[in-house]
């Protein structure tokens, strides 16, 4: 076998290659029984007396390194500290490592640090360690970033993306597809009369005021593949199905303009500033109306609930159902 760049795209075949290869060759792969890698959830956690680390780990390859509405040092730090959020943990703080390219632009080095202590500062955390590295200029595609999230808990209050159960509500924060559309077109140039820009932000304030109202049993930040593969994750690991209102997930008109000259379908494509969230039936309206009133989560919607059924059905725009399916590999790579 050869890796291909849909191995690290999200989806089934991504999931085929950390099933077969990493899960199969480590042993070692929790602490104290907290959750770990063979859970495959958005991070781990390492349950102490009181409390439980919270700890997710990434790497960032995305092209262009900047792009509409952000840069690889915004996506470094957000994305990460989404991961730790969707753990239901507040995030604390990141480390660092970065490899660099030798020739690489200087002022666009600084502007890259600059961006990510923005995203620090607006998410209340603090890059406390890291390392820097440089490949000779023909070994390496300008930049990768690594971080690690570090969060913490109260013990057994930890939200797994596995915990739906029949009767839930489905809460999604925002509109989908507005990183992996804009950064596609951004990418290809073509010359959309459009302000889309990529959704990269922390989603820490959402997480909380949702969290503040209870009920939330689940959670997951709709990364690569998107809410397709996101929902259809959620539903495998709780062993339930969902009924999803296409009506109801918002959508741009230029993401939906832009997915059509693209032959792109905007629920496969990364996001990187929203929270797909199961939520207690009795809770859902209050915990909408919370979401709603933080800075990123005007837009958000219930769409749809957590059925008994074994797939993710999706009642479309037409008066139809048809079952959503995992993407196998998110159609837009080097997304994050």
């Amino acid at each position: 076998m050869k890796i291909g760049m849909s191995h690290g795209a999200g989806g089934g075949i991504m999931q085929g290659l950390i099933s077969d290869i990493i899960l199969e060759n480590l042993k070692n792969k929790s602490v104290n029984g907290g959750v770990g890698l063979d859970d495959l959830d958005d991070g781990a956690s390492i349950p102490m007396e009181d409390y439980e680390i919270v700890v997710s780990t990434d790497s960032h390859t995305v092209d262009p390194i900047f792009f509409p509405g952000g840069d690889i040092g915004t996506i470094s730090i957000a994305g990460t500290v989404n991961d730790v959020s969707v753990m239901g943990a507040k995030p604390l703080a990141i480390t660092n490592a970065m490899v660099i390219s030798e020739g690489f632009s200087g002022e666009d080095f600084e502007k890259i640090i600059k961006s990510m202590d923005a995203v620090c500062r607006e998410a209340g955390v603090s890059i406390i360690t890291g390392d820097t590295k440089v490949m000779e200029h023909d070994k390496l595609d300008k930049i990768v970033i690594a971080t690690t999230g570090i969060g913490i808990v109260k013990k057994g209050e930890i939200k797994r993306d596995s915990g739906l159960e029949v009767g839930n509500k489905i809460i999604l924060t925002g509109s989908v597809g507005d990183h992996g559309i804009s950064l596609m077109s951004y990418r290809e140039g073509f010359g959309f009369e459009t302000d889309l820009q990529s959704d990269v932000a922390p989603v820490w304030c959402m997480v909380e005021a949702a969290l503040k109202v209870g009920g939330v049993t689940a959670m997951k930040d709709p990364t690569r593949g998107g809410i397709a593969n996101a929902l259809n994750e959620m539903a495998s690991k709780s062993g339930v199905g969902m009924l999803i209102d296409e009506e109801k997930i918002p959508l741009k008109a230029e993401v939906i303009a832009a997915s059509e000259m693209l032959g792109l379908d905007p629920y496969e494509v990364a996001n990187e500033g929203k929270v797909v969230m199961g939520v207690e039936a009795d809770k859902a309206e209050e915990t909408l109306e919370a979401i709603r009133k933080t800075k990123y989560g005007k837009d958000a919607q219930i769409i749809g609930e957590v059925t008994d059924n074994v797939h993710v059905v999706i009642e479309t725009l037409l008066g139809g159902k048809r079952i959503l399916e995992a993407p196998i590999a998110d159609p837009v790579p080097r997304v994050c």
